[in-house]
């Protein structure tokens, strides 16, 4: 577990985004990514019948389609236990193998941070 309180100011506020998407629309995850220029993209998890992503896969086609070209870190808050392999390549594919993939519970507490490669 990671003290959120010890957590960089920018990495505190990427988790805070994520929090609040996953409960202002009621889905399972939400998540929020930083750009390399200091930007941030949230987003929900999406469940249509068409359609299935995870928040942090949206938030990376939300980042990409915003004209980012490289992310500084990610957040997810979920009930999950870890960050899937696919949303880890998605965040490594824009930030690179090194880029830290924050997991909190829906309480905001960062459980742990991996590495997106």
């Amino acid at each position: 577990m990671t003290e959120s309180n010890a957590l960089d100011p920018e990495d505190r506020k990427i988790v805070t985004l994520a929090r609040s998407a996953r409960a202002r629309n009621g889905v399972p995850e939400g998540a929020a990514v930083r750009d390399e220029t200091g930007r941030t993209y949230v987003a929900g998890s999406v469940e249509l019948a068409s359609l299935r992503l995870s928040a942090l896969r949206t938030a990376v086609a939300m980042a990409v389609a915003s004209g980012a070209t490289s992310l500084e870190a990610a957040a997810v808050v979920s009930d999950a236990e870890s960050v899937a392999d696919e949303d880890r390549a998605a965040v490594a594919d824009l930030g690179g193998a090194q880029t830290p993939v924050l997991l909190a519970g829906p309480d905001g507490v960062v459980r742990f941070t991996v590495s997106a490669g």
